[in-house]
């Protein structure tokens, strides 16, 4: 037998999900990097093993394109819908991803995970850099479709002090009632269609910077469109962080090349 998967996406940021529960599943980078390639695997932004862990609903164990680890704000909503399907949960659940466990909820179509507080907004220069369970660099711009993110994002996310780990950069748009924003994710190097952690970040720079007691912000994505629901408790605190939107089942199938133990 090959690798079964199910392939699904949240706004347009898709994922690679694997039923690890009753096997072994140990990829390395290259593996990884290959089963995520667009031309000659299955083609995604991420991979995202399910896995049994006591005191939880489930563990997710997620990887960038490039077999990097780091938490994924639309990855753990799609791990939910996966995780549904397989039977795991069924509306409320506690999951844990590489920086802690975090709440989930599915309601109405939506799938929305509970994010970690934050306490900490760095300015730089005119930019702001927030950590989300992911690095984000924010820059507020006129138009952002006239922007050239993957040029504008790689050089970011490339300069210092950022060279090393990497940063992903979001460019952000204000309007009357809602953010527009665009996404260089590191990992994946390129533009995604959308990217959760991301429009966290830049919800809470937006109200930190309109100094907004506002308890929602609406976020359009080139994916689609997902909501950030927060508590703001002072000048830099902000909890009960819930990012909302959708998540579907694209396909399923399996691919010969890849043998689990």
């Amino acid at each position: 037998m090959g690798l079964t998967f199910f392939k699904y996406q949240g706004t347009g940021n898709d994922f690679i999900m694997i039923d690890g529960r009753q096997k072994t599943v140990n990829f390395s980078a290259a593996e990884i990097s290959s089963l995520c390639d667009r031309r000659f695997g299955i083609g995604a932004d991420g991979l995202i093993v399910l896995k049994e862990e006591k005191g939880v609903d489930f563990l997710m164990d997620y990887y960038n394109a490039d077999g990097s680890q780091s938490f994924c704000g639309n990855g753990s909503r799609c791990a939910q819908a996966f995780a549904q399907k397989l039977g795991m949960i069924e509306k409320r659940s506690l999951f844990k991803a590489i920086d802690g466990v975090h709440e989930g909820n599915i309601e109405e179509g939506l799938f929305a995970t509970k994010m970690g507080d934050i306490s900490e907004i760095q300015k730089v220069d005119t930019d702001y850099f927030i950590h989300t369970g992911s690095p984000h660099y924010i820059r507020y711009v006129k138009n952002v479709d006239e922007v050239d993110v993957y040029n504008e994002g790689r050089t970011i996310r490339n300069s210092e002090p950022f060279r090393a780990a990497g940063t992903n950069v979001n460019f952000v748009s204000v309007f009357k009632d809602h953010l527009k924003v665009r996404t260089y994710e590191r990992g994946v190097e390129g533009e995604t269609l959308s990217c959760g952690t991301g429009v966290t970040a830049v919800a809470i720079s937006f109200l930190h910077q309109m100094n907004s007691k506002d308890s929602a912000v609406n976020i359009a994505t080139k994916g689609g469109n997902l909501r950030v629901e927060l508590n703001r408790k002072g000048s830099m605190n902000f909890e009960d962080i819930w990012l909302v939107g959708p998540a579907k089942l694209v396909f399923s199938g399996e691919i010969e090349s890849y043998k689990l133990s």
